[in-house]
């Protein structure tokens, strides 16, 4: 059972890493008039996949290395966390950034 979980989670964590690569080629845009807004948006979403694309790659070379380099593997899993960490930070700052913009409007 424990297994089945696991190439679950690697297979969604495959699969988020070629949405995210979608999702950086989605946001790739060459123009450069925008209004505040929507360029600290863009620059949000950008983070969020970018954070998340290192997350992946992390992840799935922490599972082919071999358990016996303890040190790369420490290393490997702090990259998994932060990288973690700073994609809930973006997109938690998504909707507060939004929320600042039209308090202010008001």
């Amino acid at each position: 059972m424990h297994s089945i979980n696991l190439l679950c989670h690697e297979f969604v964590v495959a699969v988020s890493f070629v949405a995210c690569i979608v999702g950086l080629v989605l946001l790739w845009d060459d123009k450069q008039s925008k209004d505040d807004l929507e360029a600290t948006e863009q620059i949000l979403f950008r983070m969020s996949f970018s954070y998340w694309l290192v997350y992946c790659v992390a992840f799935a070379i922490e599972k082919m290395i071999l358990p016996d380099w303890e040190n790369l593997v420490m290393t490997l899993k702090i990259t998994t966390a932060l990288s973690y960490f700073l994609t809930f930070s973006c997109i938690l700052s998504l909707p507060l950034h939004k929320f600042a913009v039209h308090k202010v409007e008001e």
